[in-house]
This record gives C-alpha cells, sequence and structure tokens, in this order.
C-alpha cells in the first residue's frame, strides 16, 4: 500500500512541477508584451518638454488636439454640480403635475 502511496505522490509532484513551468513561461510571455507595449506607449507619448521651454521664453504653441487637464477640485466641483442640477430637474418633474413627454 506504501508503494502506491508513494507513486501518487511521485505523480503530484510531477503535474505541480509542469503546472509551475507552464505558469512561469507565460509569466515571461507575459512580461515580455507588457515590455513591448510599454516601449510602443513611450514612443507615441509626446513630451511637454517643448511646451514649457517656450513657456520660459514667452511663447507658447497650442496644438489643437491637447486638451487641458482637469484639477481634480475642479472635477469634484463639477460632479457635485451635476448631481445638484440631477435632484433639481427630477424636482422639478414631479412638480409639474402634466404627463407631457419631453424629447430632448
Amino acid at each position: 500500500m506504501s508503494n502506491n502511496r508513494v507513486e501518487q505522490l511521485e505523480s503530484t509532484v510531477a503535474e505541480l512541477e509542469s503546472t509551475v513551468e507552464g505558469l512561469t513561461d507565460e509569466l515571461i510571455e507575459a512580461k515580455e508584451r507588457i515590455r513591448v507595449l510599454e516601449s510602443e506607449l513611450d514612443a507615441e507619448t509626446p513630451t511637454r518638454v517643448p511646451d514649457r521651454r517656450a513657456e520660459e521664453t514667452g511663447t507658447t504653441t497650442v496644438d489643437e488636439d491637447d486638451t487641458p487637464e482637469a484639477e481634480p477640485d475642479e472635477v469634484a466641483e463639477a460632479a457635485a454640480d451635476a448631481e445638484d442640477e440631477d435632484d433639481t430637474v427630477g424636482d422639478e418633474a414631479e412638480d409639474s403635475g402634466s404627463d407631457d413627454i419631453i424629447v430632448a
């Protein structure tokens, strides 16, 4: 009976070793894909150094594709305003007492 148990354990160990090797290979491939994607992202992302240098000299260049980043406080204020407007619109609809359908 102990021979059977030893064979089962050896079989289990072999399966686990195979699984670990497979997972290791997948991890290596995933890391390589991440490296490639990061290098592509770095190559596509323009730096802001020319804009900063232009600001130092007093001239600024603004690309049409650039959109300014909103500050976190501005985002929070806009979200709060939007919530207030939603609440107000809902109250007005309830208070109107009419069953008219409004199409926006």
